[in-house]
């Protein structure tokens, strides 16, 4: 499983996914929610109480699977804005001991009991308890295909309707859960399917082992099901580490963040412009970064190269920054190291803000070669630096200075033009001279 700290994507959706935890469902959240839960309850029930099995229930074995199944709830393992639990290992046991059409509504009572300590603890808001039920549709498909293919009895000759019912549990929990997310967030059913494929990973590899509890249960009796606590109870360590890791990141990440606005904040102190001017660049920025679909990474360091690109300004005198007219050779020479200044102030920072430093340090230089301080060429220059370059030059054209009013939009686009693959990237350009239309 990925971390926190691979990708700054997921750095956003495991914070969303905590902060979204302890608050109160509104709005179209809500709906959403309350939607997904009525439906599963009605079907669920329906399947109860329509739906023929050919065993009993037995109470001795419902007790024991609801414990084995709560215990599973204990194992958390954080997933983008959400989490999964090896519940596998007893899903699997239950749909061949217990009746099977009462499976879903066995595993949603089960669920709400386990999450009953993460609502006593203020982990999960108490308001989202009714929100379980909708997170039980994975239940459906599997006990539905068992009982439509008369399979509800145990056979290993019948492992194919079994991968069927896999599938189905797959299939029912990903439609609910993009209908949700859609209703939600607008989350298309394609990037949810990058996020949830780690969770049937796991349900995937765990479902052997829920197959042959099963069989052994169905040998030598229910009491088998909770052999499988001691192997849940490995699973908790594991991931209560992984969520201590995932929190260690998210502090970190913050720090970062804290750390690139405080140096953003101290260069406006020293420099009006130039702090207002960084903040103007970040936002062009971030929108060119997206329209040439750069990942979340480089994403990351556009942002904060764009707010930090001046930071190196601090070691320039303030009689040069200020000057109301243009600089001579000798004051653009002590101007022009500010690059290396600012790389030099966010290596001594490091993690993050380290391999900002190399874009900030190339973000005066010009795919010909003609830029500074190390005279890189063309795709040599980072796609960061290229996107910031052409984003400042252009926020530069467009600002009031000291010495010169700020230069018509057209007039801008003219100059962009006329220094696409000399100056600035002739992508970078077009991308955002179609931004800067939409928003003029």
């Amino acid at each position: 499983m990925a971390t926190a700290s691979e990708t700054p994507e997921l750095e956003r959706l495991f914070a969303l996914g905590r902060d979204r935890a302890q608050a109160r469902a509104h709005g179209r959240e809500r709906r959403a929610e309350a939607g997904a839960a009525i439906a599963f309850i009605v079907v669920a029930l329906a399947m109860a109480l329509l739906m023929p099995s050919p065993r009993t229930l037995d109470l001795s074995t419902l007790a024991i699977l609801v414990v084995a199944y709560v215990a599973t709830c204990r194992a958390k393992f954080d997933i983008a804005d959400g989490y999964t639990v090896p519940t596998e290992l007893v899903l699997v046991p239950m749909l061949f001991l217990l009746p099977t059409p009462i499976v879903p509504l066995v595993v949603s009572l089960s669920w709400a009991l386990g999450r009953l300590i993460d609502y006593a603890g203020g982990q999960t808001s108490i308001h989202r308890a009714f929100h379980v039920f909708g997170d039980c549709w994975h239940a459906v498909g599997p006990a539905l295909v068992l009982v439509l293919a008369g399979a509800q009895v145990f056979s290993w000759d019948k492992w194919p309707i079994y991968l069927l019912a896999l599938v189905g549990q797959f299939a029912f929990d990903f439609a609910a859960t993009a209908v949700r997310t859609h209703l939600v967030d607008g989350t298309p059913p394609r990037t949810l399917l990058k996020l949830v494929a780690p969770v049937y990973a796991l349900d995937g590899a765990l479902a052997p082992i829920g197959l042959l509890t099963a069989f052994a249960a169905t040998e030598l009796g229910p009491g088998v099901c909770l052999l499988v606590v001691p192997l849940v109870a490995v699973l908790a360590v594991l991931s209560h580490e992984r969520s201590a890791r995932i929190d260690q990141a998210l502090e970190l990440g913050s720090a970062y963040q804290g750390t690139a606005m405080l140096l953003g904040d101290v260069v406006e102190a020293d420099d009006a412009y130039t702090g207002s001017h960084s903040r103007g660049v970040v936002e062009l920025s971030l929108a060119v970064s997206d329209r040439l679909g750069l990942d979340s990474r480089q994403r990351r360091n556009v942002e904060f190269a764009a707010l930090l690109h001046d930071v190196g300004k601090i070691a320039v005198p303030k009689e040069i920054i200020n000057k109301p007219g243009p600089l001579d050779d000798e004051e653009w020479k002590i101007m022009r190291r500010h690059t290396i200044e600012g790389e030099t102030m966010l290596k001594r920072v490091g993690g993050v803000l380290a391999e900002v430093g190399r874009i900030v340090r190339s973000s005066h230089e010009h795919v010909d070669g003609s830029g500074y301080p190390d005279g890189l060429v063309g795709e040599e220059i980072p796609i960061e630096a290229r996107i910031v370059t052409c984003c400042d030059a252009f926020s530069a054209m467009t600002t009031t200075r000291s010495y010169r009013k700020a230069m018509p939009t057209a007039a801008a686009f003219a100059e962009l033009d006329r220094c696409a693959g000399t100056q600035f990237d002739v992508d970078v350009v077009a991308a955002l001279k179609e931004i800067a239309a939409q928003d003029a």
